[in-house]
């Protein structure tokens, strides 16, 4: 059983790293997409973090380097999760739309429970294909990176029935 926590912990860490190049990756693409389309930080994330410590919230604009420190731990974060997955076995395309929806989800509820953040059904709806693309942009990159990094070596059989 060490054997497994330890294989564990060490695809949780290489998943980490990968979460830092996903979220490197969905950083790129959504500078690019602000160029193209003029549209402006959000400072929800920023927002929500505060939030999370007890800060007051208002004014998140002036406190940028939380959006920053939200986005990168959130990567680092679910990108554990990811690397956890990879060496279980839980891999490629239906690992990665997965984990799309994790992050989004992920995302949400935070914003969501603390107050810092409007539910999706709320957004106009090119705000949220934008949200959802570079989502998909980090947990593809994140995947592709934690699959390279963990192999399944933990991925078992037992169970492979539904009962």
């Amino acid at each position: 059983m060490a054997g497994r926590r330890s294989a564990l912990l060490q695809a949780a860490l290489r998943g980490a790293a990968a979460g830092l190049v996903g979220t490197a990756a969905m950083t790129v693409a959504e500078h690019a997409e602000q160029r193209l389309t003029h549209r402006p930080d959000s400072h929800v994330p920023g927002r929500t973090l505060r939030a999370l410590v007890g800060r007051p919230t208002g004014n998140a604009d002036l406190y940028p380097g939380w959006n920053r420190v939200m986005h990168w731990l959130t990567g680092a974060t679910l990108g554990a999760l990811r690397g956890i997955w990879s060496v279980t076995g839980i891999r490629g395309t239906s690992a990665t739309a997965a984990h799309a929806v994790v992050r989004l989800a992920f995302d949400q509820t935070l914003e969501n429970a603390t107050g810092a953040g409007a539910a999706p059904r709320l957004w106009p709806v090119s705000e949220k294909g934008i949200d959802y693309l570079h989502k998909g942009v980090y947990a593809l990159v994140t995947g592709l990176a934690s699959d390279a990094v963990n192999a399944p070596v933990l991925e078992t059989d037992a169970g492979a029935r539904s009962h």
